[in-house]
C-alpha cells in the first residue's frame, strides 16, 4: 500500500494521510513516503496487490472517492496526476520489465486545492475516512487475516 502525494500541497497530502490511519488499523506493507509514481518502482515489485491512494482531479465534486483497478481502466477514466508520469504510465513501465505487482487499485480522493502548504481541504479532509474503509476492505478482500 502507497500513499501518493506530497502534504506540502495541500491536497495532494490526502494519500499518505490516508495512508497512515491505514497502517494503524490492518496489517499491510507500507512502501513508505511516496510523492512521485516512478518511487514505487523496487518498492511494489512481487506484491498480489498494490493498493495506491492519491488525490485526483478528474472534475468531480472535491472528496468523492473513486476505484480505479488499473487492469480493467481503458485510461485514467478522465483523471489526470499532478505527477510528471502518470500512475498507469509506471505500472505499464513495471510490466515491460517483468516487475509490476500482479493487480493494482488507486483510491482516488477528488482533490480541490493544491496549492503550497500542509493540511487538506474541508472536503478532502472529509473524504479521508471513506477512502481508508475502502482500503481497508481491498485489504482484507486479498488478506483476510490483515
Amino acid at each position: 500500500m502507497a500513499g501518493l502525494g506530497n502534504e506540502y500541497r495541500r491536497d495532494d497530502g490526502a494519500g499518505p494521510a490516508a495512508a497512515a490511519r491505514v497502517v494503524s488499523l490492518v496489517t499491510a506493507r507500507d512502501v513508505g513516503p511516496v510523492v512521485d509514481p516512478l518511487d514505487l518502482l523496487g518498492r511494489w515489485d512481487g506484491a498480489d496487490l498494490a493498493v495506491v491512494i492519491d488525490a485526483i482531479r478528474s472534475g468531480s465534486a472535491p472528496g468523492t472517492v473513486r476505484i480505479v483497478d488499473l487492469e480493467t481502466a481503458v485510461d485514467d477514466h478522465g483523471a489526470t496526476s499532478t505527477h510528471g508520469i502518470s500512475l498507469s504510465g509506471v505500472w505499464r513501465l513495471a510490466q515491460a520489465v517483468g516487475r509490476a505487482p500482479a493487480r493494482v487499485i488507486v483510491v482516488g480522493i477528488e482533490g480541490a486545492d493544491f496549492g503550497s502548504g500542509p493540511g487538506l481541504s474541508p472536503a478532502v479532509d472529509a473524504a479521508v475516512p471513506e477512502a481508508v474503509s475502502r482500503v481497508v476492505d481491498l485489504i482484507k478482500e486479498v488478506h483476510p487475516c490483515a
